[in-house]
């Protein structure tokens, strides 16, 4: 291979390493001793927001929540899916029962999607999970 190719090949591997990452999206799953429906339904949702199907997840979500209406992870797991169709109101409403229904829950609290709101729930510190923690 030429100088000229190596360059370029490198150069490709450099910008192509540097450009913005995807937002990964990790739905949480059911906490022991949740029913085997419930965690079912959530785990239906769960399969459909890593498809990327993001109405689907929301509607397995939400007949999740209509099934047990305290399940922390079933509310962050529908603001994740509202965030992706761009519902933003209806997520923060989301992420917000989660933090409240999980108080100990430091992934709910750690969230970056959360912290967006961390005025509302007086959240002093950044999380480590934040892209630039102060």
């Amino acid at each position: 291979m030429t100088r000229l190719a190596w360059m370029v090949v490198v150069m490709a591997m450099v910008v192509g390493c540097a450009g913005p990452r995807k937002a990964e999206v990790r739905p949480l799953h059911a906490p022991t001793g949740t029913t085997a429906a419930v965690s079912q339904q959530l785990e239906q949702g769960n399969q459909l927001l890593l498809k990327e199907d993001w109405a689907g997840a929301r509607d397995a979500y939400l007949a999740t929540i209509q099934a047990e209406q305290t399940l922390a992870e079933a509310h962050y797991n529908l603001a994740l899916a509202l965030e992706k169709l761009g519902e933003k109101a209806e997520a923060r409403k989301h992420y917000v029962a989660a933090a409240n229904l999980a108080p100990g829950n430091k992934i709910i609290w750690d969230a970056p999607p959360l912290r967006k709101y961390d005025s509302e729930l007086t959240l002093g510190k950044k999380s480590w999970m934040d892209a630039n923690p102060k």
